[in-house]
């Protein structure tokens, strides 16, 4: 390891400690998330997973199919752990520790010392935003796990150009450099297959590899061998959604992937385009609201990440311009979203910022053990004297303390954060799904409002029960072709029981103009159509 620059392999004389201390953070994050874990079913998005995955079905937009297919293999490996609701919630505290123990990793590569990266990783596997993600079933854990993936490749694949320059004659190491690169690519490519928010990543990805090696371009075995790993993999995955929604038709199909024009449908998202850029007459909000989130996930060390940002810069450029322009998208893009759960999107730049903090963390430590002068920033601490306790370098020393300090803002709040996260004990979903199946009656329709159908979804087709009821929601009548809800309601009162559940209460007393409407009591979004207003006596 003597003689290679900063960041060009891992530091220290010992990568074991660096992959052990990895293996501890995360198993720490993973215990911390079991404790806040949802057990059970849950509403919106979280139901839908919990059923599409260990079917393989298929997603909304974008599809997801690489955690579909990740997913459906963790509801196998995990049974023993209980049933599939609980399951491919764990599957998202697994995620998220693993991010937490890649990010020691990442540390490791931009030199940060070793406590400074445990502490760093902790910190940011405690930030609301991640520990919410590991607390139930959601996409955006996986998301989370290869930005971070796609990090460590990136700067491993750099840390191999550096050597090379030393030794430009070394084919062995040009060649293992290439392979770097085409595997972090085939990872990108499985993040594409994840979520549409990776290519965001593409410009900071470009701008990365052409600043670290710009003779890349004259390169184009290796320029094409990336890209069509990067894109095979994305498509090999997306086959997924044609297959599964076709010739072996899944339980749970969302739109007609099956079909050329249904299969774009959902890889653009089309049906999200309009969220884009809605809110750019009013940014002076959405901006406040930014602020307030970046308050929130970090406290007062949130005026650490600007002065990381700029030290980061200094001693990682290459990082910095990479980290920095992908949070810079990302936030630019989340800022003019909108939609429910914003705050997910934020998952990247929220461990971009963490590395900057450790960067600007061990860079302190780094000079409150140097001599002292000027330029000095790095130089080796003068030998400490000989001692009777094992010898401490005094780097390591302040880098403890220095990382201790940065926990202490999560501890203070630790408490509020663990409540905020804790779904441990919410029974609400399971309560409401048990209560629409006591209320309906037998060979009954329910006429449903899309996010309250995962649950219903889940107890139908992974619990088995109820399968009388026929479920209708604003997606099935777009996809079969059924018209508005009152056209659904008409075709079956008289002759079944009907049941509406809307998004809000003034969208049943819209319909309540033309119906006989009565809610059922429990659960009490669930109300009972029995006839038109004009063949009431």
């Amino acid at each position: 390891m003597a003689g290679r620059r900063p960041g060009a392999a891992w530091t220290g004389r010992r990568p074991d400690t660096t992959i052990l201390a990895a293996l501890v953070t995360g198993l720490a994050a993973l215990a911390v998330y079991w404790t806040t874990l949802l057990r059970g079913v849950g509403l919106w998005d979280t139901a839908e997973v919990q059923v599409v995955l260990p079917t393989m079905g298929t997603m909304h937009p974008t599809g997801s199919p690489a955690y579909v297919v990740l997913g459906w293999l963790a509801s196998v490996l995990l049974q023993p752990f209980g049933p599939p609701a609980l399951t491919i919630n764990l599957l998202s505290a697994i995620l998220a520790a693993l991010a937490a123990g890649l990010c020691v990793l990442v540390l490791r590569r931009l030199a940060v010392p070793l406590p400074i990266a445990i502490a760093v990783a902790l910190g940011f596997a405690l930030t609301p935003v991640v520990w919410g993600i590991g607390s139930a079933a959601d996409v955006h854990a996986l998301h989370l796990v290869l930005v971070v993936a796609v990090t460590l490749g990136l700067l491993r694949w750099g840390a191999l150009v550096a050597d090379r320059r030393d030794r430009p004659d070394d084919l062995a190491l040009r060649a293992r450099g290439d392979r770097s690169l085409v595997l972090t690519a085939a990872v990108f490519g499985v993040a594409v297959a994840n979520h549409g928010l990776t290519l965001l990543l593409v410009p900071a990805v470009c701008l990365y590899v052409l600043a670290v090696e710009p003779r890349v371009v004259r390169r184009p075995k290796v320029v094409v061998a990336a890209l069509g790993a990067c894109l095979g993999t994305a498509a090999l995955l997306y086959l997924e959604l044609p297959l599964r929604a076709g010739p072996f038709r899944a339980p749970l199909v969302y739109g007609h992937p099956e079909n050329f024009a249904g299969f774009w449908e959902i890889l653009l998202a089309r049906q999200f385009q309009g969220d884009v850029g809605s809110t750019i007459a009013g940014i002076g909000p959405r901006i406040a609201q930014f602020l307030g989130l970046v308050d929130h996930q970090f406290g007062p060390l949130w005026i650490l990440v600007l002065a990381g940002l700029v030290m980061t810069a200094v001693r990682r450029p290459h990082y910095a311009l990479f980290s920095g322009t992908a949070t810079a998208v990302t936030c630019a893009f989340a800022v003019v979203y909108t939609n429910a759960g914003i705050e997910r999107y934020y998952l990247g730049p929220v461990f971009f910022a963490w590395t900057w903090v450790a960067v600007l963390a061990g860079a302190l430590a780094e000079r409150l053990t140097s001599t002292g002068q000027p330029g000095a920033l790095g130089e080796p601490a003068p030998a400490a004297a000989p001692w009777s306790w094992p010898q401490v370098a005094p780097v390591t020393v302040a880098a403890a303390m220095i990382g201790l300090s940065l926990l202490v803002p999560t501890g203070l709040v630790l408490n509020a954060r663990w409540q905020a996260a804790d779904r441990s004990h919410d029974r609400w979903a399971a309560d409401w799904l048990d209560q629409v199946f006591a209320a309906v009656e037998p060979d009954g329709v329910i006429v449903s409002w899309w996010s309250f159908s995962t649950p219903i979804w889940y107890g139908q087709i992974i619990d088995g029960r109820r399968p009388d009821i026929l479920l209708v929601d604003d997606r099935t009548r777009v996809d079969e072709n059924l018209g508005e809800v009152e056209n659904v309601i008409d075709t079956y009162l008289g002759t079944r029981p009907v049941y509406v559940i809307r998004a809000q209460e003034s969208d049943v007393k819209v319909l309540a103009q033309e119906y006989a409407i009565e809610p059922v009591g429990r659960p009490d979004n669930l109300y009972r159509v029995t006839g038109h207003l004009e063949t009431q006596p």
